[in-house]
């Protein structure tokens, strides 16, 4: 696989992670946007989205693959259940603070908004973080999101979604089962986030397609009813777990328009 013309690599946490920057750079002042790919992810599973909305927004963006994707350092199999706050509480702070961002509004998608969640709820983010954009987050594990996954790893033992992805990660596998075991795994059953949701008091957009194959609209309901803050929900009909890509104009739009709201 070719890496991204822009790629440039930092160090954060204890691990060389990949990194690609658009737009204006942070010590211009305004806020950047930071996203926070899903659990098969990468900086190249994003394609050209990042730059779109930088581009709409006038914002500089940062995205980054996490410890294990894309072509940042190989991650350690099995995960832990708790991945997902590490990254938030501890990971995510040192990126920040490795690629100088001062001000930041966080794009999640999947995991990556659960990340985002994670990252919000903890007081030490409050200085730095301006809102959060939460695509198909999720906050407790549903029935749908364990068949679905279970279903994945079959189309990676049997199907073709191990060579998809083999484009997007240099280790591949380390990629595919730390994130399928760990959700797979039966103390993941009792993963929860909803706890933190009343911490988390910066202006949130949800967005979740009416389809997703991985959670239902009672993840955007606990979400919006939970969090401290102002919350706005955004749902697609005939829409699967990837708006941004699924329907691309719209979703810019409507993320683009919230961007715009709270920086103004």
């Amino acid at each position: 696989m070719s890496l991204h013309p822009h790629v440039r690599f930092l160090d954060a946490a204890g691990h060389r992670l990949e990194t690609v920057w658009h737009g204006p750079p942070p010590e211009d002042g305004a806020p950047t946007l930071v996203f926070l790919h899903e659990g098969l992810g990468s900086v190249s599973a994003w394609r050209d989205f990042p730059a779109k909305l930088a581009e709409a927004t006038g914002l500089g963006a940062l995205i980054y693959s996490r410890w294990g994707y894309g072509q940042s350092d190989p991650v350690e199999v099995p995960r832990p259940p708790s991945y997902m706050h590490d990254e938030g509480s501890v990971t995510l702070p040192a990126v920040l603070d490795a690629a100088g961002v001062r001000s930041a509004i966080l794009v999640g998608h999947s995991d990556g908004g659960s990340i985002a969640i994670v990252h919000a709820a903890d007081p030490s983010s409050a200085p730095r973080l301006r809102a959060l954009i939460l695509e198909a987050a999720h906050v407790f594990v549903e029935d749908i999101s364990v068949a679905s996954i279970v279903a994945a790893r079959e189309q990676y033992v049997r199907g073709n979604l191990r060579a998809r992805l083999s484009r997007h990660h240099s280790d591949v596998d380390g990629a595919f089962w730390g994130w399928n075991r760990a959700w797979l795994d039966r103390e993941f059953r009792a993963w929860d986030l909803r706890p933190l949701l009343p911490h988390v008091t910066v202006p949130t957009l949800i967005v979740q397609g009416e389809d997703d194959p991985y959670g239902t609209l009672a993840q955007v309901d606990a979400i919006e009813r939970g969090v401290g803050g102002l919350a706005e929900r955004w749902t697609l009909p005939k829409c699967g777990h990837a708006p941004h890509r699924e329907d691309e104009a719209a979703t810019l739009a409507r993320m683009a328009a919230f961007v715009n709201e709270v920086t103004s």
